[in-house]
């Protein structure tokens, strides 16, 4: 039985990625497993530059899934390159570089210094609210995520994977955008745009008044547009949402993705990574499932 599968010519030897945004840059799981058994690992969301995050409370949590606005704190590209590459290089598995940005000058820059760097992917967070234009994300609108893509294909030369946040128009229609733009490969879905209120204060829990929608609560929705997605493009798709057992991982890989990320799952349980790698070895045992190709895009 294999696990193994390939996107973009990087070679993974499963199809579990840690997600973007909860789990750093691997270092504090690691004394918990040894992260080297995940298939990848995409770092903790990058900015050109240095970025102090959200004030107020950043993670509450909701029936079946937690809601998030961290803000995107990180230590800017450049320090990512000199210590957080070296470090994650240690885990012995592929290395994604995931890069936002709030503006078009920004994300090229990145970009162009990451693709120079000892990455073997690029992911790219299209969710973010572009300033130049009001604070509207760049990936709600297919023409300004085809624009911000492209302009990233010309100066990038490590595969390039677009991150589809669910919020936009027509994810479909975003997708084909994001492709024909130029992507190699794309990640779906981000977080759900959502709010909680404090009764007490009566004020929304979050100073931004709206956060970010995780966890299993949005599994069926997110496995649903990965189906539509994977139906319409011609790039491989990661399957993003809800995912905290190996039958969640089926589930995606039925419905035509090539592999997966966890997210919140390792917030509630630390070691998800390595607990539902031995879950799917075990299940593809019992299901008979020899390589992960005979059940792929089935539906």
């Amino acid at each position: 039985m294999t696990l193994s599968t390939t996107i973009n010519g990087v070679f993974f030897k499963n199809p579990i990625i840690a997600a973007s945004g909860t789990f750093g840059f691997g270092g504090e799981y690691n004394e918990l497993y040894d992260v080297g058994c995940l298939g990848g690992i995409s770092s903790k969301g990058l900015t050109l530059n240095p970025k102090d995050g959200n004030e107020g409370i950043r993670v509450y949590e909701t029936p079946s899934g937690m809601m998030n606005s961290v803000g995107l704190q990180n230590p800017g590209v450049e320090a990512f390159i000199r210590d957080g590459i070296p470090a994650m290089r240690k885990f012995n598995t592929v290395l994604i570089a995931n890069m936002g940005g709030s503006c078009m000058e920004d994300y090229v820059a990145g970009a162009e210094m990451l693709s120079k760097a000892d990455i073997d992917m690029l992911e790219l967070n299209i969710s973010c609210p572009n300033v130049k234009s009001g604070g509207m994300a760049f990936g709600l609108k297919a023409d300004v995520a085809k624009e911000v893509v492209a302009a990233v294909r010309q100066v990038c030369s490590k595969p390039l994977m677009v991150k589809l946040s669910p919020n936009a128009e027509n994810i479909v229609e975003m997708a084909l955008a994001c492709e024909e733009a130029g992507a190699d490969s794309l990640s779906l879905v981000n977080t759900f745009q959502a709010m909680a209120i404090d009764i007490r204060t009566r004020k929304s829990v979050f100073q931004n008044l709206y956060a970010g929608l995780s966890g299993p609560a949005i599994k069926p929705i997110a496995l649903r547009m990965v189906h539509s997605v994977c139906k319409a493009v011609h790039v491989p798709v990661v399957g993003i949402g809800g995912i905290a057992t190996a039958t969640d991982v089926l589930e995606f890989i039925m419905v035509g993705a090539t592999a997966v990320q966890i997210g919140t799952v390792n917030f509630s349980n630390p070691t998800a990574g390595c607990d539902i790698l031995a879950e799917l070895e075990a299940l593809c045992q019992r299901e008979g499932i020899d390589d992960l190709s005979q059940i792929r895009g089935i539906l």
